[in-house]
């Protein structure tokens, strides 16, 4: 096996995402492994590692696996030995821009949440009487024997 391509096992541990994830983009089309070991391994290469942190950063904000296809699509053609000029060129960046335009907009909604989540969880110190830069306590305490 070649030291440029590693296993699922590896690209798992590298991204944080479980094998079943994986294999579930692969079936999607999301990212293909680069290539088979003679056991019939996928193997993957760097590569498909960032395609696949792209995935991993793009679920978290919501978008759809479409959505994931769409972008990958368009980078994938920026980023080919072909590149495309003119107006096909910039119809590309047009895509990847609305993506970074949703991304942004998405982040502005999480930290919305985020917030509101914060206040409620500070509304239930007060409520307890507890210090809010107190850690809370367990919420299960263990019985004592």
């Amino acid at each position: 096996m070649d030291s440029k391509h590693m296993q699922i096992g590896e690209v798992a541990a590298r991204t944080g995402l479980s094998l079943r994830t994986i294999r579930h983009y692969e079936e999607t089309g999301l990212v293909m492994p680069s290539a088979r070991s003679q056991g019939g391994f996928r193997l993957y290469t760097e590569t498909d590692v960032a395609r696949l942190m792209v995935i991993r950063r793009m679920k978290p904000l919501g978008f759809t696996l479409d959505e994931m296809r769409d972008l990958l699509e368009a980078t994938d053609r920026l980023d080919a030995d072909e590149r495309p000029g003119g107006e096909e060129r910039e119809a590309l960046l047009e895509r990847v821009r609305r993506y970074e335009q949703a991304a942004v907009r998405k982040i502005e909604e999480l930290r919305i949440q985020l917030a509101r989540a914060e206040e409620f969880a500070d509304t239930l110190r007060g409520r307890l009487g507890t210090d809010p830069d107190e850690p809370a306590p367990p919420a299960h305490p263990a019985v004592p024997a």
